[in-house]
């Protein structure tokens, strides 16, 4: 079995109660996304099929979904090949975050009553307890409990859905920056300042720390992807 295929292999949880398609899906872009499949590579699908003892439909749905996401691309007289995600992706994608979670979180501030309020402190609180416990797959989720938790609150329909394009991008960049329970402290540091920020309607600071915030990420992700030689 090459590399590619057991990488893929690997991420293919068939324990989940989900369907084969959507775990064939989650399986390849998990791969793809944390760079195990590096980009230009070329996705056979009769040998994935056949070494995974699967049919080709599954992994054929997957490769539509992930051209959607713009995880691969179809080339012509070549096939389905990865795109990946690379440095300048990084750069592009904190650059539009920056304008996107200022804007969200100001508006949700305007908007929010007080058991909203409650509701994003137990949140947070929530938070903690996990990054005690090292809990990180669940910190993971609070965390993007916490942004989506703004982004609802903001009340901007065209806002969220700018975001969900971008949700690919922002698992893996997610993921590899809340890996790290040192970065992890000090993202729910920054999530409490912007709480507080949010709660004495300080423009001020919410811009300044949640670009503080961002920018601390990216240059954490930057650093993860030159030590894994992404361009």
């Amino acid at each position: 079995m090459s590399n590619i295929v057991e990488a893929v292999r690997k991420n293919l949880d068939l324990t989940q109660n989900k369907t084969l398609n959507v775990l064939i899906y989650e399986a390849f872009r998990k791969t793809i996304i944390l760079g195990d499949i590096p980009a230009d590579t070329r996705i056979n699908e009769k040998v994935f099929a056949e070494e995974l003892n699967i049919s080709r439909t599954p992994i054929r749905l997957a490769m539509k979904q992930l051209v959607n996401e713009k995880l691969v691309e179809h080339v012509p007289k070549v096939g389905i090949v990865v795109k990946g995600i690379r440095m300048k992706d990084a750069y592009e994608i904190y650059d539009i975050r920056k304008s996107l979670d200022t804007l969200a979180t100001i508006k949700a501030m305007n908007q929010m009553t007080e058991q909203d309020f409650q509701e994003l402190k137990e949140l947070l609180e929530r938070g903690e307890a996990y990054n005690k416990a090292d809990e990180t797959e669940l910190v993971l989720k609070n965390f993007s409990d916490f942004n989506a938790f703004i982004y609802e609150k903001s009340q901007m329909l065209r806002l969220k859905s700018i975001v969900l394009e971008l949700q690919a991008y922002l698992v893996y960049f997610r993921d590899i920056a809340i890996r790290s329970s040192k970065r992890r402290d000090k993202a729910l540091e920054e999530h409490w300042l912007i709480y507080r920020g949010m709660k004495t309607k300080n423009v001020e600071q919410i811009t300044l720390i949640t670009h503080e915030h961002l920018d601390r990420s990216l240059q954490f992700i930057l650093a993860e992807m030159e030590r894994r030689q992404i361009d």
